[in-house]
């Protein structure tokens, strides 16, 4: 794709966010679009947010598992940023009035205390560098209508990134044995879901060395601070007014939040 195309693009996914609408997937509308020209695109899209005032506080690592990875006919996962008016709080809840489609799903956050800079970052330096890890609950959104997405549309769409907060919760990833513990999903009192932190990667470390060293090939360190959700553990679920989530990981503690505003579509 021609540069000036690359920005057009990313300025429509912008404003499509702030207008709260949708549009045709991508790779319907531009045949010839890469992977590497959506990750062009969704750095056009997010300098669009930075320059209307947010900051990126972090990342997210999304296509993590293998049927999603199958469906979307891609052998690795993808990342987008995380920005600061994506932070929701477990006492706020979650307004779905800021959101188009939104779904949700549980899973592993790190909070770091330390940079870590790729290539050659090991599950150990990650484990070095978390100040603590945290059960939360990302609420992926998307601009491309109906959810029609292959790789390219997310991955332009930065990495469908809708909203997400972390619960109260802190462990220390030293003390936890994060691959094998637990997470039970409830939505309204009834148990929804079981997963493991295996389910994310083999482990969601490896999910985070992963970005971290592929980030680091391009030159982009993380930082102390920066947050990291390193992929479901959950399927998509979709919410509604009034909705309440919970997610418990076994030896960590628990994520619950409301959802207020419209119903999802």
């Amino acid at each position: 794709m021609q540069a000036n195309t690359i920005s057009q693009v990313g300025d429509s996914l912008y404003q499509a966010w702030r207008s709260r609408s949708v549009m045709p997937a991508l790779r319907e509308t531009y045949t010839d679009i890469t992977v590497e020209d959506a990750y062009a695109i969704q750095k056009r899209f997010i300098d669009n947010r930075v320059q209307a005032g947010e900051s990126i506080i972090g990342k997210k690592i999304g296509v993590t598992s293998k049927p999603v990875q199958d469906f979307l006919g891609v052998f690795e996962p993808d990342f987008g940023q995380l920005t600061s008016s994506m932070l929701c709080t477990e006492k706020d809840g979650v307004n779905l009035n800021e959101l188009i489609q939104p779904k949700a799903e549980a899973e592993l956050a790190f909070v770091l205390e330390r940079d870590l800079e790729g290539p050659g970052i090991t599950a150990a330096d990650v484990i070095r560098a978390t100040a603590y890890v945290s059960p939360c609950f990302e609420i992926v959104d998307s601009r491309i209508k109906d959810w029609n997405i292959k790789i390219q549309d997310t991955v332009a769409d930065n990495a469908s990134c809708g909203v997400f907060l972390l619960g109260e919760a802190k462990g220390d990833p030293r003390k936890i044995d994060i691959t094998m513990a637990g997470m039970v999903l409830h939505k309204n009192g009834d148990q929804l879901a079981t997963s493991m932190g295996a389910a994310v990667q083999a482990s969601p470390i490896n999910a985070v060395v992963w970005l971290a060293n592929t980030l680091g090939r391009l030159g982009l360190p993380f930082r102390a601070g920066e947050i990291i959700l390193s992929g479901s553990q959950s399927q998509l679920v979709p919410v509604v007014d009034g909705d309440v989530l919970r997610c418990e990981v076994g030896g960590l503690g628990v994520c619950e939040t409301r959802f207020h505003g419209r119903s999802a579509a």
